[in-house]
């Protein structure tokens, strides 16, 4: 956002309520054009999702990588890059996207289970579900930090009969340039090494926003859930 004007907190929270707007439309798109469909690989879904995402919300960028997961494939966190899978028809797969919306960063993730295999959907619920105990913990405890809410994804995942599969369990989002976690970028992410509070205020003094991801996996059925979006607004 070089050369413009700095929005204010108001603008800036309302502008990115907007971008995760649009991601949520663009899923739903996914999900109506039917893109994970059996037979097709990885990185067919994720040319489709590009096309489908520029055609319909005029979306030319993304922030990170399109991540989409398959079978054992979901096992994997994101900085991961497992070689590419084909859908099976009584399969399991997430998608994790960051469309920018108007210079806006947007980041989202689902699951999606194929067929009717009574643990793949019980692992797509209880993803959503740790999701919004995260938010509730998370509203409930002011002084939250990013240790705090990432010892809380890793119980959530083993009172579920999960394991926690994320290297993080969140970080900021904005209009910043996303980095690689390294020792002085460690309060940008939910991590046991982050002993910040969450609701400090940014060099701006503005409140920050978080997104919350949950990734919880069971590697002996080869088999993982996730879960991500806007935690703070």
């Amino acid at each position: 956002m070089a050369g413009q004007q700095v929005p204010d907190a108001a603008e800036r929270a309302e502008q990115l309520r907007v971008a995760e707007q649009g991601a949520a439309r663009l899923f739903e798109a996914i999900a109506a054009h039917d893109l994970l469909s059996p037979g097709r690989r990885e990185s067919e879904i994720s040319t489709a999702i590009k096309e489908l995402a520029a055609q319909e919300l005029g979306v030319r960028s993304y922030w990170h990588k399109r991540v989409i997961r398959v079978g054992p494939n979901t096992l994997h966190p994101y900085d991961d890059n497992p070689p590419d899978r084909v859908l099976g028809d009584d399969d399991i797969a997430f998608v994790d996207l960051g469309p920018i919306f108007a210079e806006w960063e947007a980041d989202f993730g689902r699951t999606f289970v194929l067929g009717d295999d009574p643990v793949k959907q019980r692992l797509r619920d209880d993803v959503e579900r740790a999701w919004a105990a995260g938010k509730e913990y998370f509203d409930d405890n002011p002084a939250c930090t990013g240790a705090d809410l990432y010892a809380f994804a890793v119980a959530q995942a083993r009172e579920m009969g999960w394991e926690f599969g994320g290297e993080i369990a969140g970080h900021l989002i904005g209009e910043f340039p996303h980095v690689r976690i390294d020792d002085d970028e460690i309060g940008s992410y939910v991590v046991p090494q982050n002993t910040e509070p969450m609701r400090s205020i940014d060099p701006l003094g503005r409140p920050r926003h978080w997104i919350q991801e949950v990734h919880f996996v069971d590697r002996q059925r080869q088999i993982g859930g996730f879960f991500e979006q806007l935690l703070t607004i």
